[in-house]
């Protein structure tokens, strides 16, 4: 099988540890690009927190973001094609985090916004801060989400953290019972909530078959959950050695973690003639 598409996620697949791109991956993808081959990165990221890692890559292609929510085009700097969250049903979510007092990031427009601060938000905070001025996302405080999602043109998601994952649990049962949302973990102690129906695998395949192409054409690398959508749907799914066991079970190929590099030796093997 040739393979015309390589789908990448970011963090625990793309990037290590240390949210760097190992450089054998920058060097097999580009070859890979040089041959004609579409790179995209699938990532559950905002658009404003992927500059690094798109600037490094040097890809022409657009970008899926928040989880399938929206296709962004980087050249352009606009959003291409989107499905974002109802305003009422955002705040809805609000008014559940304050229930349950879990603290997050609420994606808007152009930037992420949070009340709180916790764990998952002071790490996004030193990351960007540690990057070049002209890489840094926009991330920024405000008083009242439920007013800065009033205030919003388009809202693309919120990413949740708790240490209590009970509490975690229980949150994200009631905005899928309650609000009608779609809840998607990202790592072991994120959620993710967006528009029903949205997901990786849906706007890959969208963007697939506008460039002439079908999902058998796709080798895709993920690690967790949000991935599977993609994972299971394409020519080749491939889920990294650090993955849980339930998606290394439902992926067609499992590789090293994302400290080694696996995703150059298959694609080497895989995609490169």
């Amino acid at each position: 099988m040739t393979y015309r598409v390589i789908a990448l996620d970011l963090d625990g697949t793309l990037l290590d540890r240390q949210k760097h791109i190992l450089p054998e991956s920058l060097a097999v993808l580009a070859t890979a690009r040089a041959q004609g081959v579409k790179v995209i990165v699938v990532t559950g990221r905002h658009h404003v927190a992927i500059h690094p890692f798109y600037q490094a890559l040097q890809l022409d292609t657009p970008a899926i973001c928040c989880n399938g929510t929206y296709l962004y085009d980087y050249q352009a700097r606009k959003v291409m094609t989107s499905d974002p969250l109802d305003k009422v049903k955002a705040k809805k979510v609000v008014d559940l985090l304050e229930h349950h007092g879990i603290h997050g990031l609420l994606y808007v427009d152009d930037a992420m916004l949070y009340q709180n601060l916790n764990g998952h938000v002071s790490r996004s905070i030193v990351w960007g801060e540690n990057l070049p001025e002209g890489q840094r996302p926009n991330i920024v405080k405000v008083d009242s989400l439920r007013d800065a999602a009033d205030n919003a043109q388009s809202i693309w998601k919120f990413a949740t953290s708790h240490e209590d994952l009970n509490a975690l649990r229980a949150f994200a049962k009631q905005v899928e019972d309650d609000v009608g949302l779609a809840c998607e973990w990202s790592w072991h102690d994120q959620v993710d909530v967006a528009k029903h129906g949205n997901s990786k695998g849906r706007r890959l395949q969208e963007w697939v078959e506008s460039q002439g192409m079908s999902m058998a054409d796709v080798i895709a690398f993920g690690d967790n959950y949000n991935d599977l959508s993609m994972l299971e749907n394409v020519g080749l799914g491939v889920a990294m050695g650090n993955a849980d066991d339930a998606i290394k079970q439902r992926a067609a190929l499992v590789i090293a973690d994302n400290e080694h590099p696996g995703i150059a030796q298959v694609i080497r093997e895989k995609v490169l003639r």
